[in-house]
């Protein structure tokens, strides 16, 4: 039996062991407690190995290349961040840098620290701890309005030289929608759930 504060009306409601897949809601206002998901940890484990995948890809691959007469100019992804820094903004390149690059593989490895052990029983150091600063930098990862600027720009700059698209742009658009699927099948109960049973 655990408790747990609605999130619409604050009841403190008590829940049986779930089976998978189910959801628990609120007696007194309907609200979803909690959701719990088929193979959460198997599927999160999965998906977030693709995602470190594509992320080196990204990182290491051409993401653009410009060809106009004759000369072709290829771009990563911390292109732009060297190039916002060079022109004296420095502060929107460290932006950039953190919302778009950073904090997004920051995510993933503190995930993947907190649910590698989970999938053998086991608990690493601090993973509570880690858990929780992986639930505070969710909002911080923009990496679908990085990309959202960068189709507007191949737009404006199609008319100017002929773009190729590189291996780096596909996996980065790639790596959006799985770090979508990791939210979708990720239970931040049952990993506090596992978290308390053996911390």
């Amino acid at each position: 039996m655990s408790f747990i504060a609605c999130h619409q009306c604050d009841l403190i409601c008590s829940l049986p062991s779930l089976p998978e897949p189910t959801s628990a809601r609120c007696i007194r206002c309907g609200g979803l407690l909690l959701q719990t998901k088929p193979n959460s940890i198997d599927r999160t484990l999965a998906l977030l190995i693709a995602g470190l995948t594509l992320f080196a890809l990204a990182c290491n691959f051409p993401f653009l290349a410009l060809s106009s007469g004759g000369s072709l100019q290829e771009t990563t992804l911390l292109t732009g961040v060297r190039i916002l820094y060079q022109q004296g903004m420095p502060g929107l390149a460290t932006l950039v840098l953190l919302t778009c690059i950073l904090i997004p593989l920051v995510q993933m490895l503190a995930l993947l620290y907190v649910v590698g052990p989970l999938k053998f029983n086991r608990i690493a150091p601090l993973s509570a701890l880690i858990f929780r600063g992986y639930r505070k930098l969710q909002p911080w990862g923009m990496m679908e309005i990085f990309l959202l600027g960068i189709l507007v720009a191949l737009v404006k700059l199609g008319a100017m030289a002929t773009i190729v698209p590189g291996l780096a742009l596909i996996a980065f658009a790639a790596l959006i929608f799985v770090l979508a699927a990791v939210l979708s099948v990720l239970s931040p109960q049952l990993i506090w759930d596992r978290l308390g049973e053996k911390a």
